[in-house]
């Protein structure tokens, strides 16, 4: 099996390879997403020409990336979009786009096809009532699914991304069932996060002490959508150590587990104007490392302050729950883009499973509160107020403010400096009795309080005896057809 270009090893985290690049091309667009956190519609001022967009294909090849998703506003609206497309592939890198595809007509599917486009991945949030509502203009749930059985016509990697709101959770099953028999194969899946035009429209919204119910829901959606032959890909803010953690984030490889922000380690993206972030998400204002027309995008990934938080950031730099969390030295924090948006700071995620459990077995929960709206320009933050409450009755236990304050890393000032190797994550083990990760050298699970090594036997056994049922079930079906 082809390994996918996106897929990390560790030469690659120690090195800081921008593996994956997200490249707005564009900000104009043709929707009026209520959702919209880069308040997409007009293009920007000042938009990268067709040659300044080709030198950063030819800079991001000698840096290493292996996949670069186009996206806008709306891609296809930039009209040399297809050169770009055909730039990127002339290094052997892949290449997808991400659209609402309301004009993705089929002339512009055929010249993208052409020009070696790779994957498309369409929006679809939730069923066509609440699409459309959500996406502004009446039809737009119906052209997003014919873009996407057209684009799988044409042989390109199809995939749906949905944003999860306080209205798309209840549709979450139906709506798998129209992806599957649209043919697509992936379904990435993320929590709508309060920036942008969501601020104007907080209702959307999913409050944070719903993950206990969102997290069950997901995981059983990705074991039913996995036996019909789709793999839900779980975005960055989706879960978080609580006992699904080992079912989604290794696709089935659990060893594998979230393990920090990626931001300017192995992600990098532009805006289009040049700006570079070190996420395609993050606010522009205290993320913004540079711009590729003062300096080569080299120099920015090398030796940005702004692009380098990630590197740089520490459990010190974290607060709230997230300070002394079991995880925080793995986590630390969570979504970057979730939790500076909600509370002006990273480092303190409130949309975290491992965390609501924690609360809930106290009879707390968390919920927020708009108390500012966001400023009119792209990737604007409102300002929210996070309240623990007691679940049984809403009475409150505390109030916290947002944070309004730039990225933080700990007290360096301006004497920093940028490590010459990447942090590889610690790995974490399972414990077989809760499903819970646990440290290495754990010998009683902090979680559930089970002995380890007892839990981990048991279980070793369990899919012992497991796997001889099957094996003979299957003998004995081949038996009965060989004699049928």
């Amino acid at each position: 099996m082809e390994t996918p270009p996106r897929y990390l090893s560790e030469e690659d985290i120690k090195r800081f390879v921008p593996v994956h690049v997200v490249w707005e091309i564009t900000l104009a667009c043709d929707l009026k997403c209520l959702h919209c956190g880069s308040r997409a519609g007009h293009k920007r001022t000042g938009e990268l020409t067709t040659a300044e967009c080709l030198d950063v294909v030819e800079a991001l090849a000698r840096l290493g990336t292996r996949e670069i998703t186009l996206i806008g506003g709306e891609a296809y609206l930039r009209k040399d979009w297809t050169e770009i497309i055909r730039a990127i592939r002339s290094h052997g890198i892949y290449c997808a786009t991400q659209t609402g595809g309301r004009n993705f007509t089929p002339d512009r599917l055929e010249e993208a096809v052409k020009a070696g486009l790779n994957g498309l991945g369409v929006s679809l949030d939730g069923l066509a009532q609440l699409h459309d509502k959500l996406r502004g203009v009446p039809g737009s749930f119906a052209h997003a699914l014919d873009t996407l059985q057209r684009a799988r016509e044409a042989g390109l990697n199809i995939s749906v991304n949905t944003q999860i709101g306080a209205e798309v959770m209840p549709e979450l099953p139906e709506l798998m069932n129209t992806i599957v028999q649209a043919g697509a194969k992936q379904w990435q899946i993320q929590i709508t996060v309060a920036m942008g035009n969501a601020v104007d429209h907080p209702e959307l919204l999913l409050q944070p002490y719903r993950v206990v119910e969102l997290m069950p829901l997901l995981a059983r959606l990705y074991r039913e959508g996995a036996d019909r032959g789709l793999l839900m890909v779980v975005g960055n803010n989706i879960g978080y150590f609580g006992p699904y953690e080992h079912v989604w984030r290794g696709f089935g490889d659990e060893r594998v587990h979230w393990s920090g922000c990626v931001a300017g380690q192995t992600g990098l993206a532009l805006e289009a104007d040049g700006t570079v972030k070190g996420c395609p998400s993050l606010a522009t204002v205290g993320f913004a490392g540079g711009n590729v027309r003062d300096l080569t995008l080299e120099q920015i990934w090398k030796s940005s302050k702004e692009i380098h938080f990630g590197r740089l950031r520490s459990v010190e730099d974290l607060w709230g729950f997230c300070r002394t969390c079991y995880y925080a030295d793995v986590c630390r924090g969570g979504c970057t883009w979730t939790s500076h948006s909600l509370l002006g700071r990273p480092g303190n995620n409130p949309y975290c499973h491992y965390r609501a459990l924690e609360l809930e077995k106290k009879g707390l929960r968390e919920r927020i509160v708009k108390i500012r709206d966001a400023a009119p320009a792209p990737f604007a933050v409102g300002e929210f107020e996070l309240i623990t409450e007691r679940s049984a009755d809403g009475a409150v236990v505390s109030r916290s403010t947002s944070v309004r304050e730039l990225v933080r890393l700990g007290d360096q000032g301006e004497q920093w400096e940028s490590p010459e190797e990447g942090r590889v994550p610690p790995t974490l083990e399972l414990c077989r009795a809760c499903d819970s990760y646990i440290r290495p050298d754990e010998t009683a699970c902090p979680h559930c309080g089970a002995d380890v090594e007892g839990a981990a036997r048991i279980h070793d056994e369990d899919s012992r005896r497991r796997k001889a049922v099957m094996a003979e079930v299957e003998r004995l079906l081949s038996d009965a057809y060989a004699h049928s």
